[in-house]
């Protein structure tokens, strides 16, 4: 795998905070540190807000000389915004992404993720991810960006550079039940989870129909818990958007949803046990 620039979204998002708590101590306002050094009134909100691509270090130099940061932070934070600036390969695809999810889902140390219609993309087969996108109303131009994309999100299972993530998938029988493709293709795909469910720091779980209406969720959530004490984060998935969510208090809730949902699903063992059912029925 080539470089997937893990960490980088998570030092932009650290070092986007840490530009913020100096200049609190600082006393300055953003709109004083704009003046000071010449910038556009916004500018330094912008970075505060982590809404940077790729910090310039003659910036964060500037900013860091302004709060009068000691030398040894200083370096840190140098460090910091390098790390930052790596070349992201989602940054290719700016009509795929709209926000920093690829980035993050890359950094996570664990990825909770409920699917309520559809299996996880990192989880989906080429033909179920194919049939999938063709349903949908975006271009064939766009689908099969798309497709690349979602196929290079899922070398993060297979990474080396550094640990893949842990997974803790809960999906639903209609998932797999719905003719997304051919009946070869909604095999290949139940046993794809068959095979990734034997994987270590893979667990998966499934809310069966007979089990009764989902549990805990309705709607398809991504929670990434990241490194060390970096706070965890949600996306969440409409039909037209992946939308973040940073506030504590609802990524906290968000979990103990995922909790409940998961507690009403199979245990991985059991759930690998009806997945071989399900698909001994396509044959």
């Amino acid at each position: 795998m080539s470089d997937d620039a893990y960490g980088a979204t998570v030092a932009k998002r650290r070092l986007a905070r840490r530009l913020t708590e100096l200049r609190h101590a600082s006393g300055h306002t953003a709109n004083h540190v704009c003046d000071l050094l010449g910038w556009g009134r916004g500018k330094v909100g912008r970075f505060e807000a982590n809404l940077w691509k790729r910090p310039e270090m003659s910036d964060i130099r500037d900013l860091l000389r302004i709060y009068q940061v000691d030398e040894d932070e200083r370096g840190d934070l140098e460090q910091l915004a390098i790390l930052a600036r790596a070349r992201a390969w989602w940054r290719d695809y700016p009509d795929v992404f709209e926000n920093e999810f690829p980035g993050f889902e890359n950094d996570a140390a664990r990825i909770r993720v409920f699917m309520p219609l559809l299996i996880p993309g990192l989880l989906q087969t080429r033909d179920y991810m194919e049939a999938h996108l063709r349903f949908g109303s975006r271009p064939p131009n766009w689908r099969q960006r798309a497709m690349a994309a979602r196929l290079r999100r899922q070398e993060v299972l297979d990474r080396v550079a550094a640990p893949p993530p842990v997974i803790e998938a809960v999906i639903t029988e209609a998932s797999l039940i719905y003719r997304w493709g051919s009946k070869s293709d909604r095999r290949d795909q139940i046993e794809h989870l068959v095979e990734l469910s034997a994987r270590a720091g893979i667990d998966l779980r499934i809310q069966r129909f007979e089990d009764g209406p989902p549990q805990g969720m309705f709607s398809p959530v991504n929670i990434f818990d990241l490194p060390g004490d970096e706070p965890s984060i949600v996306f969440t998935e409409t039909d037209t958007a992946i939308q973040e969510v940073s506030q504590p208090e609802l990524v906290a809730s968000y979990g103990q949803t995922f909790d409940r949902a998961s507690g009403a699903a199979l245990e991985p063992p059991d759930t690998a046990a009806y997945l071989r059912f399900l698909a001994q029925r396509l044959e």
